[in-house]
């Protein structure tokens, strides 16, 4: 999981996702559900290994412009923490809160990925 924190870094994101499947991970470091959905991507990335498709972190406190530019540019309302699977720059997938986990993630990326 890498963070990213500027306009640039999404629009090398964007470009990426040409090439398979990207995973952004909106994050609050103030909210304890947020660390646990926080939690369980970390461990599902480690059980995937290397099979783990690109994951980008934004910490929505602190890089709030780039959290804002992410739910206009993809048109998906802004929640935190959520993730978004996006391919060929458009958000395919999206879901929020306790939803989040690896069961979740196996089945978007098995049926859009």
């Amino acid at each position: 999981m890498r963070e990213i924190t500027t306009l640039e870094e999404l629009d090398t994101l964007l470009e990426e996702s040409d090439q398979g499947p990207v995973l952004i991970l909106k994050h609050s470091t103030r909210c304890p559900t947020s660390a646990g959905a926080y939690g369980r991507v970390q461990a599902w990335e480690r059980v995937l290994g290397e099979e783990a498709p690109p994951i980008y972190l934004v910490n929505v406190i602190e890089s709030r412009e780039l959290s804002n530019e992410i739910a206009s540019h993809l048109g998906v309302a802004h929640q935190s923490p959520q993730i978004i699977l996006v391919r060929d720059g458009y958000a395919l997938w999206n879901t929020s809160h306790g939803k989040i986990g690896g069961l979740e993630l196996d089945s978007a990326l098995r049926e859009l990925g």
